[in-house]
């Protein structure tokens, strides 16, 4: 029983809580907003000048620290228990929003938003994905992409409250009340998160068997030593860098490209948001009727059609379009990753095998807004970031085609 239901019809709310705990996480892909605000409060109430890429290493930071606490913290996670490992990261995720309240240089912004932070979002993201996929055998591409949801979809909501926060209180106050937010709301709805127990299965479920559906079971030291996990990790970074590279410039890229006024940018942000959380169900259901590799497939054909219509036909309709499917593509890599996962290499060590898988997530965080930033010194625009990740996307099918199959030699868990 769960919430007094039978465990089936149950396991559904821990589904709905972390999508709630991934609404607060991933406030961070509201970033884009902050750029202007922070960039005039460095220059007008600090008297320093910063560079656009100074301003977008904050957000760059605190994707890698998130990926790699990731790592770590999966050994956590079973020592601690899913409830206490996300109270921990919802405590350290608002502590890194209200510290940077009161910095006064990037560099500390770095420190005390970006590692800490992205640290504390590190910890508690996994939490909830790794519930669903002991809970959901049966759908565990779905029920993932459900749950991480909440984080593409934040910006919607995060991305206006924010804007209306700023032109009221300020950037710097608006950083300290979400953080007091964050931490409430994080620790409350991690109070009922549990996993199942070791022998629970739903009703009626068996476990597939087959060549593509071979339910395997490894540990993280023998994924490692599979093509599988380099196919899927080179996959992961291609999408995760054509997508955090969308979300970290896409107010200016609408200003500066196709020339959208400012506040119909914010609401874009939220538009683009719908696209990013529904793109983590959408692709975890076509993951789950076809197979990780023919769905990163589907995913790069997009990125490449998006990123070549941006570069060559600049413009509102296109640039709407355009960053909407970059953003969904990046919601369906949270879900096509994890999925992946748990298709290939089963769950008896899944915390500890997905956050090696998401470091790649990290990897493109630093890479797509460092190289966005870059050209945009370089060149003066951000027209030129587009052919870039439209090759990326090439590149990514043929990784996808040649090496997202299932291990050859399967390994039961001992």
């Amino acid at each position: 029983m769960l919430f007094n239901l039978p465990a089936e019809k149950g396991r559904w709310i821990l589904v709905c809580l972390g999508l709630l705990i991934n609404l607060c996480l991933g406030s961070i892909y509201s970033w884009s907003v902050f750029v202007k605000p922070l960039t005039d409060y460095f220059i007008n109430t600090l008297g320093r000048s910063v560079t656009a890429g100074e301003i977008l290493m904050p957000f760059s930071v605190f994707l890698a620290c998130f990926s790699i606490a990731m790592l770590f913290a999966g050994k956590y996670v079973e020592e601690w228990g899913p409830r206490n490992a996300t109270i921990v990261g919802g405590v350290l995720t608002g502590t890194g929003w209200m510290l940077a309240s009161v910095v006064t240089s990037v560099e500390m912004l770095y420190l005390v938003y970006g590692v800490i932070g992205g640290i504390g979002v590190g910890i508690a993201y996994g939490v909830p994905v790794a519930v669903a996929a002991r809970w959901f055998p049966d759908r565990r591409g779905l029920a993932v992409g459900l749950t991480v949801l909440g984080f593409g979809f934040s910006a919607f909501l995060t991305a206006n409250i924010a804007d209306l926060l700023i032109g009221g209180f300020g950037v710097m106050n608006t950083f300290r009340i979400f953080g007091v937010a964050f931490l409430i709301l994080i620790v409350l709805f991690a109070l009922p998160l549990r996993f199942p127990p070791a022998d629970w299965k739903p009703a009626g479920f068996t476990p597939p068997s087959g060549s593509e559906d071979e339910y395997c079971e490894y540990t993280r030291d023998r994924m490692l030593k599979t093509k599988t996990f380099y196919g899927l990790w080179i996959c992961y970074f291609i999408g995760c860098t054509a997508g955090l590279m969308a979300i970290s410039i896409a107010k200016p890229v609408g200003s500066e490209v196709a020339g959208v006024a400012p506040a119909l940018g914010t609401l874009l942000i939220g538009f683009f948001a719908i696209f990013n959380g529904g793109g983590r169900p959408i692709f975890g259901f076509v993951t789950d009727r076809l197979n990780p590799s023919n769905t990163a497939v589907v995913s790069f054909l997009l990125i490449a059609a998006a990123s070549f219509a941006i570069w060559v036909y600049p413009s509102v309709p296109v640039y709407i379009v355009s960053f909407a499917i970059l953003w969904g593509c990046l919601g369906g890599w949270l879900a096509i990753a994890p999925a992946a996962t748990g298709r290939y290499f089963g769950t008896c060590d899944y915390p500890r095998c997905y956050g090696v898988v998401f470091l790649a997530y990290g990897a493109g965080a630093m890479a797509g807004p460092q190289i966005a930033g870059f050209i945009r010194t370089t060149t003066g625009g951000y027209t030129g970031v587009f052919p870039y990740v439209t090759v990326l996307a090439m590149i990514g099918i043929a990784v996808a085609w040649v090496f997202m199959k299932v291990p050859k030699k399967t390994v039961n868990a001992e």
